[in-house]
């Protein structure tokens, strides 16, 4: 099982100058993807003067966190993996792809990418809004749950598929793209239900600048189950234990 390749990591990995700068990496494409992605959001709020989200807004919505996370993906992966999300980390963590140590290191720089964009958003757009995630009307806390499960599970699913297998050959080359697509496609499907995170660190941080904390605990239990599902699945069937070799981080 992947869980028995857990490893904690050495005391001086987090101090170890690769370990902080896979770290920064990880804050910077954090602070891009959430600036772009976030952004787009208030654009849209401040275009139509806060009227509801329409399916265009949704659509505008998808493709800009495609794109973007596309490009914060492809940015970080030669230096930290290009996680870009704890529950991708929390996914790599799970099949014995990085160390405990580390995997708190990138989730620090993440949550701190995002909050840095969400000030950043704040200040440039004069003091406007920076969105809360929330439940739609007629969405439950648990149905938001499992939407958020299944939804990083695909996601997570496609990294393991296309950045972690050892078999990926050249498939790895379009890894970036298909993560920002996955998630694109995701957020069209939930966006309208409960804003489709997959992502804590997405969610942390507009819930920080905004004070807003109410139903959050979804948008961190469903994606790290559905991340520990994915990883569980794709390392045991597909990979297997036996053939299994655990990646240098920045091949992830």
């Amino acid at each position: 099982m992947p869980i028995n390749r857990i490893a904690v990591g050495t005391p001086g990995e987090a101090s170890h100058p690769d370990s902080l700068r896979a770290a920064l990496a990880e804050f910077i494409s954090m602070l891009i993807f959430v600036f772009a992605g976030s952004g787009s959001g208030m654009a849209f709020n401040k275009l139509t003067d806060s009227a509801s989200t329409t399916p265009a807004g949704l659509v505008a919505a998808a493709l800009a966190h495609a794109f973007a996370l596309f490009v914060a993906v492809s940015v970080g992966a030669n230096i930290s993996g290009g996680h870009v999300n704890p529950a991708v980390t929390f996914g790599a963590l799970i099949g014995g792809n990085i160390t405990l140590l580390r995997s708190i290191l990138y989730w620090i720089a993440q949550l701190l990418g995002s909050v840095v964009a969400c000030l950043l958003l704040k200040f440039s757009t004069g003091g406007l809004e920076t969105p809360a995630f929330g439940l739609s009307s007629g969405v439950g806390a648990w149905n938001a749950v499992v939407f958020e499960i299944v939804m990083t599970f695909g996601l997570v699913y496609t990294v393991y598929a296309t950045a972690v297998d050892p078999k990926k050959g050249n498939l790895g080359i379009i890894a970036p793209i298909a993560i920002g697509f996955i998630v694109g496609a995701n957020i069209l499907a939930g966006g309208a239900f409960d804003g489709a995170s997959m992502n804590p660190a997405v969610s942390f941080g507009p819930a920080v600048v905004s004070w807003t904390w109410t139903n959050h605990w979804v948008y961190w239990l469903g994606p790290f189950i559905g991340a520990g599902i994915a990883a569980l699945v794709y390392d045991n069937i597909f990979i297997g234990s036996g053939g299994h070799e655990p990646l240098p981080t920045n091949d992830f």
